[in-house]
């Protein structure tokens, strides 16, 4: 039976994606919460040491994610998407064990589901769960594509 293939596929994710994202994400929660993008506020977030925080950032400007310089931080365009998308992705889940489960939000596995979820998962989730608005901890959650299509 030569089309069987019972093997499953394991991925190793790339740990360097994830802490581009989480960083994107914490600059992009630190602005919503209308407060200035300061390398202590991005390190005590993270729970990293500031050296690395610099590194990271010198790292997310040379690739156009961030502009970072004297003036402070600020994301690109691009930086901006990824950290929205990114608080999208772990909002929802949220919702999901909140609303719908009815289990104990555990922001551990949200954080590792978060990376993994692409735009069409992102947007079915959101159908499924009538387009909430707001995360159980009363945050925004980022309009998608979806919601746009949905209403009117």
């Amino acid at each position: 039976m030569d089309g069987l293939n019972d093997e499953e596929t394991l991925f190793v994710g790339t740990a360097e994606a994830e802490h581009v994202e989480m960083y994107l994400k914490a600059i992009w929660h630190i602005k919503e919460r209308g407060e200035e993008v300061k390398i202590s506020t991005i390190a005590k977030m993270l729970n990293v040491r500031q050296p690395s925080v610099v590194q990271m950032l010198k790292k997310l400007n040379s690739k156009n994610l961030v502009t970072y310089n004297k003036a402070g931080v600020k994301l690109t365009g691009e930086g901006q998407a990824i950290g929205s998308s990114m608080m999208r992705n772990s909002r929802l889940l949220e919702v999901l064990m909140d609303s719908a489960l009815k289990v104990d939000i555990d922001e551990e596995m949200v954080c590792g589901i978060e990376h993994h979820m692409n735009k069409q998962f992102t947007d079915a989730l959101c159908t499924m769960l009538k387009h909430p608005r707001k995360c159980p901890h009363d945050h925004d959650i980022p309009v998608g594509e979806c919601c746009k299509s949905d209403s009117g």
